[in-house]
């Protein structure tokens, strides 16, 4: 018995070290989505608001990693969510990773199409299939291109507090999360060694300046971002949302009581914030040969929500993952070089952030929220339906359990995950 552990040990670490002498890679690509003609646009349960015009286009933007035999798919798409029945489509389409391996996140704007199958009060929905079905396909080809764009690379990975007026918290200004997580991938090798193949920007915030009724679809001010952080050689731009829930949203407050909600605000917004990520991460030190590591479980929600449980069963864009007033979803948790990703299959309230932040394994915890599902909020059972504030951020869950559950099942993962690399 002795002798068998020890065999099984030896193998382990053997592997191990064969995994270190591998070299790590990463590629990135992107796919326009934006529909031509224009399509109503969505923010949020109710008909889609029809558009006139468009301000910058929609993305699904890849970015792909491997060591060894590990390798990681992150993809963010532009829309108010996407569900993992669209997900798994693409998923079925991507060749040499593992279903579970790719995180399709949404940006979360609110300025493009219908991605959920919202009905009316009469159970009608407007939701554009035909367009949903070429996002899948689009999904799929750009990483794919991602995976053929593979070459050997480092890391920067930083976190820090985003300055400036960027975002803040509708409901109470100061609850929301300042930090910006970047992970920015270093090409090794070519004519383009030492150049950024990509930079990834983590940042809990509504992408909603906008909104969906001023006729115009846009990614918001992802869209500024993204050309900003171009423009200044980080290569190519990727955002994933963090725990904006409840309601961490765009600052567009003026001193006159109004609201900037124009194209003029996204740039500003977009801007700054895509300046901010370049800062944090200058400084950053390169890690010349990152560990990565990915983990996934199913975990199951109760739909107590009447509202919710109608959506799920009339939309007709089907989860094959959802039961009797029940619904699954894949959480995911990854180690890149030293830091810690941990996925959320929705809207998570601030304080849930904050509070699975602490407990990850890293001093570099970020959280890709809205990524492999979005369920609406996702609150504590304290906060559930306790204060009026709270009353559309309650019925817009799936339940008073859904945050408690999360947190539940998170720090089950994280405990039973390998803490991230440290810097060497």
């Amino acid at each position: 018995m002795k002798y068998k552990l020890f065999l099984i040990l030896t193998f382990f670490i053997v592997q191990s070290l064969a995994a270190q002498d591998q070299p790590f890679k990463a590629g990135a690509a992107l796919r326009v989505i934006t529909p031509d003609p224009l399509l109503p646009v969505s923010g949020g349960i109710g008909t889609p608001k029809k558009t006139t015009q468009k301000q910058g286009d929609l993305f699904a933007r890849a970015l792909v990693l491997e060591k060894g035999d590990v390798r990681i798919a992150i993809v963010n798409v532009d829309n108010l969510g996407w569900p993992a029945a669209l997900g798994n489509k693409s998923r079925a389409f991507i060749k040499g990773i593992a279903p579970e391996n790719i995180l399709i996140g949404a940006t979360h704007t609110h300025s493009a199409p219908d991605a959920y199958g919202f009905q009316n009060e009469k159970g009608e929905s407007a939701v554009d299939l035909k367009y949903l079905d070429k996002c899948v396909q689009q999904i799929a080809d750009a990483v794919n291109e991602a995976v053929k764009n593979l070459e050997e690379a480092s890391l920067k990975i930083a976190v820090g507090e985003a300055k400036g007026k960027i975002a803040y918290n509708y409901y109470a200004d100061q609850l929301y999360d300042p930090r910006c997580g970047v992970i920015q991938a270093i090409s090794k090798s070519g004519v383009n060694k030492g150049k950024p193949i990509a930079t990834l920007v983590n940042y809990a915030i509504h992408p909603e300046v906008l909104g969906s009724g001023r006729g115009i679809l846009s990614p918001d001010l992802c869209g500024p971002l993204y050309e900003r952080i171009t423009a200044q050689g980080g290569g190519i731009a990727l955002f994933m949302n963090g725990a904006q829930g409840g309601m961490v949203t765009a600052d567009v407050r003026l001193p006159d009581g109004k609201e900037a909600n124009d194209w003029e605000e996204c740039k500003r917004i977009g801007t700054l914030l895509a300046d901010e990520a370049m800062r944090i991460i200058k400084s950053a030190t390169l890690q010349d040969n990152p560990t990565i590591f990915c983990s996934s479980k199913k975990i199951e929600f109760p739909v107590d929500s009447e509202i919710m449980r109608y959506i799920l069963k009339n939309s007709p864009i089907k989860n094959e993952m959802a039961g009797e007033n029940r619904i699954a979803t894949r959480l995911n948790l990854l180690n890149i070089g030293t830091a810690q990703i941990l996925t959320i299959p929705g809207e998570a309230l601030p304080n849930i952030g904050y509070y699975v932040k602490r407990h990850m394994n890293t001093e570099q915890p970020f959280l890709f929220g809205l990524t492999n599902d979005a369920f609406g909020y996702m609150l504590t059972k304290v906060d559930f339906n306790s204060f009026k504030r709270y009353e559309y951020v309650s019925r817009t869950s799936l339940g008073e359990m859904t945050g408690e559950i999360y947190i539940e099942e998170a720090l089950r993962l994280i405990k039973e995950s390998p803490a991230a690399q440290h810097e060497k």
